[in-house]
């Protein structure tokens, strides 16, 4: 009874990958010491950048995302580098951009970048920490 659970389950999960195309897009990331990183983020997990900088530890514990990703405290300020367009600013990621340090005409608040199959390519610098 055990051999044909263990098969069920290989053949669900067969079905459902197929089903449902998991894709992940390409992101360069350069950290807070000048390295470029590029990265597999995935898009089918609703994550934002600040989350794939933390994933993947291009920032110490700590000095990102410091606010849980809720647009009030700009730990996660990035350089947007490439022409990727991306959504527009809401009201209070520009609002506590307004009040950040290193801010640049191209900053944006990596916890504000939803990760989609449209940010392909999308290039970013880590801004220095506060």
């Amino acid at each position: 009874m055990g051999g044909n659970c263990i098969l069920y389950n290989i053949i669900v999960y067969f079905c459902a990958s197929n089903f449902f195309e998991m894709s992940d897009v390409k992101i360069i990331i350069t950290d807070r010491d000048g390295v470029k990183h590029e990265v597999d983020a995935p898009t089918d997990m609703n994550m934002n950048l600040m989350e794939v900088v933390s994933a993947y530890e291009l920032a110490p514990e700590g000095t990102i995302g410091v606010c849980g990703g809720m647009a009030m405290c700009a730990s996660c300020q990035c350089y947007v580098v490439s022409e990727t367009e991306l959504p527009p600013m809401e009201d209070d990621e520009d609002a506590m951009l307004a009040e950040a340090f290193y801010v640049k005409d191209n900053s944006r608040l990596g916890c504000q970048i939803r990760i989609t199959p449209e940010i392909e390519g999308l290039e970013v610098e880590l801004a220095p920490e506060s």
